[in-house]
């Protein structure tokens, strides 16, 4: 069962936009010591549209390998390309991976048959635990909850990472489908309320820097602690709003480099943050215990 707080992780990059596995490492091993619940790797968030295959499948390897079962490992294995979808998936099954999450296949807007149809073949194709994941904002098509309810009748689909900071949509997937599959925050600003509502887990930007306290703030939404989750979340609010104030994983990167917890490196088109927002970003840092 993957539940709680679950890191999106960044994926750490050199000067010269080479794989930092060294710091990458570092970062693990302070998530487990910190509670974090399961880790995408090679997600959105790890800039996998800027991997080669190799990269995406040496980073997915080498995560599953430094875990070593100590936590759930959920690899990003989603494509616009069905085939390449199955080829990742297959990859991650074969690397001991414990789920993959599979974006909703982006800029070629499939109706919601040809969602069924990618989603239903990659599950079809490959015996491992599956997870959606809608984010309509970035893709340009939404995966809606009849087609979700659908797609929850197949057995190795088993969650759905909701990412349209839409509570609406997310009581209307709890109750169309919240029995059969697992439903996850993707909005850090909404996850409280998801999981004080029914939700299962969180799959987060902003556990990369205050992994402690998302943790604790899941844990307590999700024990129907409404007041002790609001305590924490607060204070995060800030992070929550400003960690996307241009795309992501821009802003978490930059925060990161700052303190001193990954260097500065992102791979083209994406560049360092604007420097308009170093402020009102550092401001929210300081709120949320970051920087005095």
């Amino acid at each position: 069962m993957i539940q709680g707080s679950i890191v999106a992780i960044v994926t750490p990059m050199l000067a010269q936009g080479e794989i930092d596995f060294e710091t990458f490492d570092r970062l693990i091993e302070w998530h487990i010591a910190s509670g974090t619940d399961a880790i995408v790797v090679a997600g959105t968030t790890g800039e996998s549209p800027t991997l080669s295959e190799e990269e995406h499948c040496a980073l997915m390897r080498h995560c599953v390998d430094k875990v070593a079962g100590r936590l759930p490992v959920i690899a990003g294995t989603g494509s616009n390309s069905t085939r390449e979808a199955i080829y990742f998936t297959r990859a991650a099954l074969e690397y001991g991976a414990d789920a993959c999450l599979l974006v909703a296949p982006y800029y070629n807007k499939p109706s919601q048959e040809g969602l069924f149809q990618h989603f239903k073949k990659v599950a079809e194709e490959v015996d491992i635990k599956q997870i959606l994941y809608n984010v309509p904002s970035r893709t340009g098509c939404d995966l809606l909850p009849s087609t979700v309810s659908r797609l929850a009748d197949m057995e190795n689909v088993v969650g759905i990472k909701e990412a349209s900071g839409d509570m609406v949509r997310c009581r209307e997937l709890l109750k169309l489908c919240g029995d059969r599959i697992r439903i996850y925050g993707g909005d850090d600003a909404t996850a409280r309320q998801l999981l004080l509502e029914g939700g299962h887990g969180n799959i987060s930007v902003t556990a990369n820097l205050v992994p402690d306290q998302m943790r604790r703030m899941c844990a307590l939404a999700m024990q129907g602690h409404a007041d002790g989750a609001l305590a924490i979340d607060a204070g995060l609010a800030g992070l929550h709003e400003l960690l996307f104030v241009e795309g992501n994983p821009v802003p978490v990167k930059w925060a990161m480099a700052k303190l001193g917890m990954i260097g500065p490196g992102i791979r083209l088109p994406l560049v360092a943050l604007s420097a308009g927002f170093h402020a009102v970003l550092s401001d929210a840092m300081r709120q949320a215990g970051l920087l005095k």
